[in-house]
């Protein structure tokens, strides 16, 4: 089994969700008032160079464990104890039938031996970890469970780099699973508690796009996409000659010629709306559905001004950001203006610091 503990391990004690993507460190820490509503205590972003992080994979180990450490440092936190994610490409996901009523010890047995069915490598290369989903639908008396398998050595690279920062790490998750965590309680605030809404919820980072339509808590389809907002530095840099690294911390910091809204940021923006209309439009073809009731757009480029009307205009469903910290108390430390217009960036890593409470 996983020996960090489990990709699905319930954990109370404080808690960092700390989420490593292509192009930066992002954390959070949830606490909970006397009323029982989320807090949000700590938070904090530190960017990291390009390919340091490519495909998932930790090109520049170094460099990302101190983006880590920089990053614990500039929240504030004296908490240690963390919470991080693989990409869904790094682990094997499959849901399975199995009788009710089985020992924990008696689950392993028989997780053990169906896994073998689906892991296209030897169990001693993977941390294989299963989770009960509840009692099956389709079978009385059976349960569901979720197997879970990845590599060792990708386990091994996320618990390293934890250690190199100073932390702790209990939990580790898959980042679709995180991000979703964060987004029910989003759906949960759609029309009647969003129950049996289309939710196509897209996340648009660097490099790739990833999809995901989720009706009921489960997701009845996923892509990724090759677009990201890192064109939109590329395009910076054509239109006023920069270098692709003036480009991204002029891109960050707003620090731009006074066409650029009409030049380079309507166009783009423009463009990526057409890109999640594609997507949606091949979701359509390719299965039997033909329409969604909501779609949220996270990441990094979420935020970018008329994203959302475009996406709209582009698709005639309603769209909205996917801003994690909706509904709850922000902490002392919190710059409100700061955080709403980071809040989509967050998504992962709000649903990792979300693992503290889960049951």
């Amino acid at each position: 089994m996983i020996s960090l503990g489990s990709l699905f391990s319930r954990q109370t004690p404080p808690l960092l969700g700390l989420d490593i993507s292509s192009s930066s460190v992002k954390l959070v820490e949830l606490g909970r008032d006397a009323d029982g509503r989320y807090v949000v205590e700590r938070c904090a972003i530190e960017q990291l160079e390009r390919g340091c992080i490519t495909d998932g994979n930790i090109e520049k180990f170094d460099e990302v464990a101190e983006a880590m450490r920089r990053v614990v440092k500039k929240s504030g936190t004296r908490t240690r104890n963390v919470a991080m994610a693989l990409p869904a490409s790094a682990v094997i996901t499959r849901k399975i039938i199995l009788p009710g009523g089985l020992s924990e010890q008696e689950l392993e047995v028989q997780v053990e031996a169906e896994a073998n069915q689906y892991i296209p490598f030897s169990l001693d290369e993977v941390s294989l970890d299963f989770c009960v989903m509840g009692p099956s639908n389709s079978s009385a008396g059976d349960v569901e469970v979720l197997i879970a398998a990845s590599r060792k050595d990708k386990v091994q690279d996320r618990q390293g780099l934890a250690e190199a920062a100073g932390l702790k790490p209990l939990i580790l998750d898959v980042e679709s699973y995180a991000s979703r965590m964060a987004a029910g309680r989003l759906i949960q605030g759609l029309p009647e508690g969003g129950l049996d809404s289309m939710v196509a919820l897209f996340e648009v980072g660097a490099f790739t796009t990833s999809m995901q339509v989720i009706r009921n808590d489960d997701v009845i389809y996923d892509r990724d996409q090759a677009f990201g907002g890192a064109q939109l530095t590329q395009l910076i840099a054509r239109q006023y000659g920069y270098s692709p690294e003036e480009a991204e911390i002029k891109k960050r910091t707003g620090d731009l010629p006074e066409d650029y809204a009409a030049a380079v940021l309507r166009p783009f923006v423009e463009s990526l709306g057409q890109e999640i209309a594609r997507a949606l439009q091949f979701f359509f073809t390719s299965t039997p559905h033909n329409r969604v009731d909501h779609v949220l757009v996270a990441g990094g480029s979420a935020a970018l001004p008329g994203l959302a009307e475009a996406v709209t205009a582009q698709t005639t469903f309603t769209c909205s950001l996917a801003d994690p910290f909706e509904g709850m108390v922000l902490g002392d430390t919190i710059r409100e203006k700061k955080l709403r217009r980071e809040a989509p960036s967050y998504l992962t890593s709000c649903g990792l610091a979300l693992r503290r409470f889960a049951q």
